[in-house]
Formats: structure tokens, C-alpha cells, sequence
């Protein structure tokens, strides 16, 4: 059986949640049976994955996209698909609206679309009107958790094709390449500080608002304690005046975007997450991978990764005071118990967030969405799974 052809498609290859999703399964996914690339809607961007996935041997695509609706997607991408003549088609976020058109007028024998979010939050109203009748017409939906396949069905009025959890390189994030007391030193921090992680992109679903009041009303009243802010995003002017309004000059650091994600989770206490809504966050699971306890909101799959009091401890989303009692307990508990937090998540991480558990059953969802005789996996027998990245 020849290598299957698998193009997936996002808006752009900035490293955060679903980008880092697609990089880790495109780059297990076993070479003798699927032959993957990617396609970015927006041009490539400084910090991107295109490197990581090019040294793996992926080809990489950029359409250079406008803001906004850009109807020149329909021909650019068509040029990419004739091109790389793909079996399979899997799209995430809103690119279906631009991917699905294109998919008909090639005849791919097969289409996968993987809802990162609430299914009502993904996209707007005409974007889910088209992936209902898309779903209707043979895309096979994908769900990355169990609160996001209530909504998927509570949106759509039907099942998902699969439930997928989203899975890690779990050892990467266990065994960081720079040593904590280095990676301090570089950055300008005391080894004896406490300091509380948020990896986010600066935007009103991560609500980085209440994540700054909750700092400001306790932990930063605290000698010693910093909070570490990694990302960027449209937002970030606005929460720069907002640590100078709230008097937190010295007490916040703006990371910026990161590529050293293992080795800067190492270097904190506490991860920290103050989203409004989610799907099933990477950023937990990669906090916990590193032994990180997380404090966090209970939204989307977030309770289902983390344990109330065994892994970190959760809050209602929004309220700045819950949060801010849960960020000072974190660091007014001993040394001890603060381990023992961080060493069952990280036990729960290795139990759970595989990275090759979700990269089989995607190979097989693959198999399963072409129509074609003989491509089964039952035919093929493989595992379809790399055990080196």
C-alpha cells in the first residue's frame, strides 16, 4: 500500500495549543504508511513551528492570508492540494470554510476536522452553519474531550464522527535541555523567587484581566514572588497598562512568545491559567508533564485533566478573588506539599496525555474516512505510530 497523502490546514503555525497539536502528531504519525504536510493560511511569522516541522521532513505551506475574510484562499489553497494531491484533508479552527469548497472541487476521498473549542465558540454563526451541512456530508468531526463533545452535539444536533483527547511528548516536557537555575540566570530572576507560569496567547478567552487582579489582590503583596507572563497576541498593550495601573511594575515579566515551552515551565513554581472558556488546553497538560501544579479555571476539559487538591486546585472563571486565594495558597503551603502536587501531576501526565495514544487513533480515523477497499486497519495490521520524533 502506497503512503497516504495527509494535508492539514490551520490559520498559522504560532506555537500555542492546536498548532503544537498538529506539530507533535504530523511528526509521530508512522512515515511507511501516511506522508503528511501542513498548510498556514497566514505567512510565516518569527517563533513559528515551520523549522521544527521541516527538520522532521514535513513539507510546510503559507498562504499569506489578509485579516478577515480572504476569498483568495479558495485559489491558493486549491494550488497547494493539486499539488500535493492529498488523501486525506484534516482542518482545524474556522479554516472548513475555506477548505471545504476546495475538497469538493478536488474530490478528496477524505475529510477530518478537529473542534479545539466549545463547538459554539469556534466559529461565528454562517462558519457553523456551513460545518453542519459539512458534517452532514461526510467530514468526519472530531472532539478533544468530553465537555466538548456535550456541546458538539448540543450545537449540531448529532454525535461526532470520534472523541479524540489531545496527547503530549510527554518525556520533552519531563526532561527540560536547560537546567532551572540556568534558565533563571538568563532571565534575569532570583533563584529564590516564586514564581507563578501562564503560557497563553494574549486574548479575551485567556483573560489574562482577571488573571492580574487575582495577583495584584494577594500573591504580589508577597516578598519574592513574580508572575511570569509567556505569549503574545492583540491584547498585550492593554494588559502592559494594566500591570502599571495595578501597581505590579517589577512584580510582571512579559516573556513574549517561547520555543523553550519545557525548559520555562521547569523554571517555575506554579502554572497558572485563567481562561473563560476551553477545549482541552495543551497548556495543562504540558504544566503537568513538568511537575508543575496548576491553578486554573474550571472550564472546557480542565477538569478532567486536573484533580481539584491532588494535581493543583481550580476556581470559577472570572473571579479575580477565588483565583487570587487559590494562586496564595499555592504559595504559602510547604515546599513538601507543593511537590507532592506537582509529582501527581506530572504521574497523571505520564497515565493519561500520551502523545502516541492520540497519533493511533487519528491513524485510524484516516483509514476509516477513505472509501477506498484494502485501506483498513485491519488490512494493514501497523501501529502507524514513530517511537522517535
Amino acid at each position: 500500500m502506497s503512503a497516504l497523502r495527509v494535508l492539514h490546514i490551520a490559520p498559522d503555525l504560532v506555537p500555542y495549543g492546536l498548532e503544537n497539536m498538529i506539530s507533535g502528531l504530523v511528526r509521530s504519525l508512522d512515515r511507511q504508511v501516511f506522508e503528511p504536510a501542513v498548510v498556514s493560511l497566514y505567512a510565516e511569522s518569527a517563533g513559528s513551528l515551520e523549522p521544527e516541522l521541516r527538520a522532521s521532513g514535513i513539507p510546510v505551506f503559507h498562504l499569506n492570508k489578509r485579516r478577515g475574510f480572504d476569498p483568495r484562499m479558495y485559489p491558493r489553497l486549491l494550488r497547494v492540494v493539486r499539488e500535493f494531491r492529498p488523501d486525506i484533508l484534516h482542518t482545524h479552527n474556522y479554516v472548513l470554510r475555506y477548505a471545504w469548497p476546495v475538497a469538493r472541487i478536488a474530490r478528496i476521498p477524505g475529510v477530518v476536522h478537529t473542534v479545539h473549542n466549545l463547538a459554539d465558540r469556534e466559529v461565528d454563526r454562517l462558519g457553523l452553519l456551513l460545518q453542519k451541512w459539512a458534517f452532514r456530508k461526510g467530514v468526519a468531526a472530531v472532539t478533544i474531550a468530553k465537555k466538548v463533545s456535550t456541546s458538539f452535539q448540543r450545537t449540531y444536533g448529532f454525535a461526532e464522527a470520534a472523541m479524540i483527547p489531545n496527547g503530549i511528548d510527554v518525556d520533552r516536557y519531563a526532561a527540560p535541555s536547560v537546567p532551572r537555575e540556568a534558565w533563571r540566570w538568563a532571565a534575569g530572576i532570583a533563584q529564590d523567587e516564586f514564581t507563578y507560569l501562564s503560557v497563553a496567547r494574549f486574548s479575551e478567552q485567556k483573560d489574562h484581566e482577571t488573571l492580574l487582579r487575582a495577583f495584584a489582590q494577594g500573591p504580589a503583596n508577597i516578598p519574592d514572588t513574580r508572575l511570569l507572563l509567556a505569549g503574545d497576541g492583540e491584547l498585550r498593550g492593554r494588559l502592559e497598562g494594566r500591570v502599571e495601573q495595578l501597581g505590579l511594575t517589577g512584580k510582571v515579566t512579559f516573556l513574549g512568545r517561547r520555543t523553550d515551552i519545557p525548559e520555562t515551565l521547569a523554571a517555575a513554581d506554579v502554572f497558572v491559567l485563567a481562561s473563560r472558556w476551553e477545549g482541552n488546553p495543551l497548556s495543562v497538560m504540558e504544566a503537568m508533564a513538568a511537575g508543575r501544579p496548576v491553578v486554573a479555571t474550571t472550564v472546557g476539559a480542565i477538569p478532567e485533566l486536573v484533580r481539584h487538591g491532588v494535581d493543583g486546585l481550580l476556581s470559577r472563571p472570572g473571579d479575580a478573588a477565588a483565583l487570587a486565594k487559590s494562586m496564595g495558597t499555592m504559595r504559602l503551603i510547604k515546599a513538601a506539599s507543593l511537590r507532592a502536587l506537582g509529582c501527581s501531576a506530572a504521574a497523571r501526565a505520564r497515565d493519561r496525555f500520551g502523545l502516541q495514544v492520540m497519533t493511533r487513533a487519528y491513524a485510524n480515523l484516516y483509514l476509516r474516512a477513505l472509501p477506498c477497499a484494502g485501506r483498513t486497519p485491519e488490512a494493514s495490521g501497523r501501529v502507524f505510530v514513530r517511537t522517535t520524533l
